[in-house]
C-alpha cells in the first residue's frame, strides 16, 4: 500500500500553504488513513476505474484512490490547494495517475476532463453537496457508481424513501439517476477542523435513467412544485407549475394519482408518470 497523510502531514501542509479550513468553502480535511480507506474500499473502485474527486483539499483521499491503480481527476476550487496536490501525490505515489482540473465543480464540463468518469468519490463541501451531485450526474452520463461523505442530514435526505419525513425534491431528483443508499456514519473526529454536524457516506448505483432531458425538466419542474408548498395537496401546489388547480388536478388524475395527496406521498416513478402525463398533452 501507498502512503496516507496523517494529523501531522496535514497540519504541515496547511503551514506551508498558509491554508485555514474556511466555512465558506466547507473545508474540513480528513487526516485519519483508516477512514480514508474504509471510504474507498466501499466505493469499489478498481485500477480500471476512472475516479472523480471533488474537493481534494491537501489530498487525504486522492492518495487513498491513487493507490488503488485507479486513474483519478481532482477538481478543485482553491487556486493553493490545486496547485499544491500534484506534488504531494507525486512525492508519495510516483506512479500515480492523477489530473488535477482547478475548477469549481459546479461549473465543471466534460471539455475540462481528459476521460469521461465511472466513479465519483470524495468527501464534499457541505453546503453545496446535493447541487453538485445533481450537476455531475446530469453532466457525466458515465458515472456508475457515487460514494460521497455528506453532512448527515443531507444524505439521510438524499437517500430517503416516499413517506418519509426528511424525503423531499434532493430525494426524488437524485432518484431520478439511480438508487441511493446511506453506507454509514463518520465519526467528527478524523475531520480537521473537527465539523459540529455529523457525517455520512451515501452510495449511488446508476440505474437507467426514465426519460430524456425534456422529460428530465419537466419532472424536476413538478417535484419543486410538489415540496416548495409540501403541507399542500398536490392540486394545489401544483397549480403554479400545471397553469391552475383544475388543470392540476385533471393531469394528476390522468396519471393516475390522487390530487388531494400531498408530495411526500409520491414516489419518484408517480413523478415521471406525472411528467409524462404532462408532455403527452402539452
Amino acid at each position: 500500500m501507498g502512503a496516507l497523510l496523517g494529523p501531522a502531514e496535514i497540519r504541515d501542509l496547511a503551514v506551508k500553504l498558509d491554508v485555514t479550513p474556511t466555512k465558506k468553502l466547507g473545508q474540513n480535511f480528513v487526516h485519519d488513513a483508516n477512514t480514508v480507506r474504509r471510504i474507498v474500499s466501499a466505493s469499489r473502485v478498481t485500477p480500471d476505474s476512472r475516479v472523480l474527486e471533488i474537493g481534494p483539499g491537501l489530498g487525504s483521499l486522492t492518495l487513498g484512490l491513487t493507490e488503488t491503480g485507479a486513474s483519478v481527476t481532482a477538481v478543485e476550487i482553491d487556486g493553493r490547494l490545486a496547485a499544491q496536490l500534484p506534488t504531494t501525490v507525486s512525492l508519495m505515489q510516483p506512479d500515480a495517475r492523477l489530473q488535477v482540473v482547478h475548477q469549481d465543480a459546479l461549473a465543471v464540463t466534460a471539455d475540462e476532463l481528459a476521460e469521461e468518469p465511472t466513479h465519483v468519490v470524495a468527501n464534499l463541501p457541505y453546503n453545496v453537496s446535493v447541487p453538485v451531485l445533481l450537476h455531475l450526474l446530469a453532466t457525466f452520463p458515465t458515472i456508475e457508481r457515487v460514494l460521497v461523505m455528506v453532512q448527515a442530514e443531507v444524505g439521510y435526505r438524499i437517500a430517503a424513501e416516499p413517506g418519509s419525513k426528511v424525503y423531499g425534491a434532493p430525494s426524488v431528483k437524485a432518484a431520478w439517476y439511480g438508487s441511493w443508499s446511506t453506507a454509514g456514519q463518520i465519526s467528527r473526529q478524523v475531520f480537521w477542523p473537527v465539523p459540529n454536524v455529523d457525517s455520512v457516506l451515501v452510495g449511488f448505483d446508476r440505474r437507467e435513467r426514465p426519460g430524456d432531458d425534456a422529460l428530465r425538466a419537466q419532472v424536476f419542474a413538478l417535484v419543486d412544485g410538489a415540496f416548495q408548498q409540501r403541507r399542500k395537496m398536490l392540486r394545489q401546489s401544483l397549480s403554479g407549475v400545471l397553469n391552475s388547480s383544475a388543470r392540476a388536478t385533471e393531469l394528476l388524475t390522468a396519471a393516475g394519482l390522487d390530487p388531494t395527496a400531498r408530495g411526500e406521498a409520491l414516489s419518484p416513478d408517480d413523478f415521471v408518470q406525472l411528467g409524462r402525463t404532462v408532455l403527452a398533452t402539452a
